[in-house]
């Protein structure tokens, strides 16, 4: 049985909208893996401080990661999953446990930048669709995201 969702969006918005929430899902899927191994392997003398924040940053990341999903369900799409559907969306590359602790987060900083960019496209493309649920759903990543951003950077010491 197919039963398209019925929201008073057309199908080819539905689909362009959850495409777009694809990449999204993808870019934030291996930001989550990232945050988390550098969390474990972080090291140095603000090791406790980094530690705590990167667990926040992952713990929150990881509960997106589900209603980013859900939505692009509720769009009638389904969700990528797996290693290589994912590795195939992102441009978000693997972590190297062996960079020391202000090499791990600037790549984590410049990695939510890249989710923000594509959160920020989702955003766009769902605005012009009429889809305000995932206009808001964006708005939110986007604000999380940007301040994970932020105290990446001010953990480095910069603005």
């Amino acid at each position: 049985m197919n039963v398209q969702p019925q929201t008073g969006l057309g199908a080819a918005d539905r689909s362009g909208v959850a495409d777009e929430l694809g990449k999204v899902l993808a870019d934030s899927f291996a930001l989550y893996q990232k945050t988390h191994g550098y969390h474990w392997n972080v090291r140095g003398p603000e090791f406790f401080s980094y530690h705590n924040l990167l667990e926040q940053q992952y713990r929150e990341i990881w509960e997106a990661l589900d209603d980013i999903a859900e939505r692009i369900r509720g769009l009638g799409k389904l969700a990528p999953q797996g290693p290589s559907a994912l590795a195939n969306l992102t441009g978000i590359k693997e972590g190297d446990p062996e960079k020391d602790a202000q090499g791990m987060l600037k790549e984590l900083m410049r990695d939510h930048e890249t989710v923000i960019a594509s959160a920020r496209h989702a955003l766009e493309v769902s605005d012009e669709a009429g889809d305000e649920v995932t206009v808001d759903l964006m708005t939110q990543r986007l604000a999380a995201h940007e301040k994970h951003a932020w105290m990446l950077r001010s953990s480095l010491g910069g603005i």
